[in-house]
């Protein structure tokens, strides 16, 4: 073993629900106030291995050791692989980035600007200044939102009569803009629509697709948009924080799509080292084993501030049981790429500057460094999401990776 592996088990078994204390039975309370009841972890060096473990429990209402191939939901960190997936079609000409994206997908033509509200609290609505664009998509700069950290958004849907969160339903999008495109960053469903163009164009649902042109050429073959019978009891169970700091176990994820879609914002199913083959796959320039994912100019273009002097924002909830207040590294200037947030100057862990991030909703994160040839995946399942206790522990790890390769 490794100094760095010891290092990050010391840092990750201290951070989880030892065995001896995770209680059984029906309720699961009463846990200690501990950053994750388990996490799960992968980081890797150009084609090395640094490391792969897991510690904690899967659920506190069992005493099953976390295992390294038990299946996260990752949320939001769905958005790189479609982001990866749409730009294999754009390398083929088969997508524009910066054609209108009403052009695959006519629906978007009649989406419009929330403008505010009348009196009696009806939308009040207008035609966007220009049409939107799949790089404006891939970007957040669609002028699309989440009810979830949008009021506006919140408002509409309640104004209208539809419910908080959706459905998981393709109507679910249609939602009206918060800005004209182009114009600032605003976190959104935006790749849910990018995915739904690489439907449009393949005639291949999003996880087909994936499937043939992603997860087979690099070995995820735990990845996709559902679990299957026989895998739902590697499924880690989504937990919930309480006011006291206690942790309460809930359900896993239901193992199939709740709706009409699979959606490229947010709806995988995976494992730390299939995410972290993604992972590698990006160090290496878009190759995996003998295999081209990519080409290296495509993901050398992914990498890039494509928002130029706009810059991504904190976001702050309006449904505080699902996510805490977001902003990670405060004050360090950050942008987005296609579709990575970047982190414009060197961060406070020793992550290099243009390195590419995100995380997903019930607390899992990850960070690709192409300076430093790193990258590493932390996967825990639990809510609300921007956890202080588990984002310090992910960057508690991320720490101790710099502080090994220097």
């Amino acid at each position: 073993m490794t100094q760095l592996q010891s290092t990050i088990d010391a840092i990750l078994k201290a951070g989880t629900t030892p065995l001896s204390s995770a209680e059984n039975g029906p309720s699961g309370n009463g846990q200690a106030d501990v950053p994750a009841a388990g996490v799960a972890a992968f980081i890797c060096r150009g084609r090395e291995t640094l490391y792969h473990a897991a510690h904690g429990v899967g659920s506190l209402e069992s005493d099953k050791a976390l295992a390294v191939d038990d299946l996260f939901y990752t949320a939001s960190m769905t958005k790189a692989v479609t982001g990866a997936a749409v730009m294999q079609l754009a390398e083929q000409g088969r997508l524009s980035l910066d054609a209108p994206a009403a052009d695959v997908l006519p629906e978007l033509a009649d989406i419009q600007v929330l403008e505010g509200f009348g009196d009696a609290g009806e939308p009040r609505l207008r035609a966007p200044k220009s049409a939107l664009t799949l790089r404006q998509l891939l970007t957040h700069t669609a002028g699309f939102g989440y009810d979830l950290w949008n009021q506006e958004i919140l408002d509409y849907q309640r104004a209208k009569g539809l419910p908080d969160r959706g459905n998981g339903d393709r109507a679910d999008l249609l939602r009206p803009l918060l800005f004209d495109p182009g114009e600032r960053w605003n976190y959104s469903i935006a790749i849910d629509w990018a995915g739904l163009m690489l439907e449009e164009v393949t005639g291949q649902s999003l996880g087909a697709y994936m499937q043939d042109h992603l997860f087979a050429p690099i070995g995820m073959s735990d990845t996709a948009f559902s679990v299957s019978p026989a895998k739902q009891r590697r499924q880690m169970t989504v937990h919930r924080r309480q006011k006291d700091g206690s942790l309460v176990a809930g359900e896993p994820m239901p193992p199939q799509p709740s709706g009409d879609m699979e959606r490229g914002g947010g709806g995988l199913f995976s494992t730390v080292a299939d995410y972290g083959a993604f992972m590698r796959m990006i160090l290496n320039k878009g190759s995996a084993g003998c295999q081209q994912v990519l080409r290296p100019e495509t993901v050398a273009l992914m990498s890039q501030n494509h928002i130029c002097n706009i810059r991504v924002t904190p976001t702050t909830p309006c449904l505080p049981a699902y996510s805490n207040d977001f902003d990670v590294f405060p004050g360090l200037p950050k942008a987005w790429g296609l579709s990575f947030l970047i982190n414009l100057e060197q961060a406070p862990t020793g992550r290099s500057a243009g390195s590419m991030a995100w995380a997903g909703l019930t607390n899992c994160y990850y960070w690709i460094d192409p300076v430093k040839d790193v990258a590493g995946v932390f996967a825990s399942q639990t809510l609300p999401f921007f956890d202080k206790r588990a984002v310090d522990l992910f960057l508690a790890m991320e720490t101790a990776v710099y502080d090994e390769i220097g």
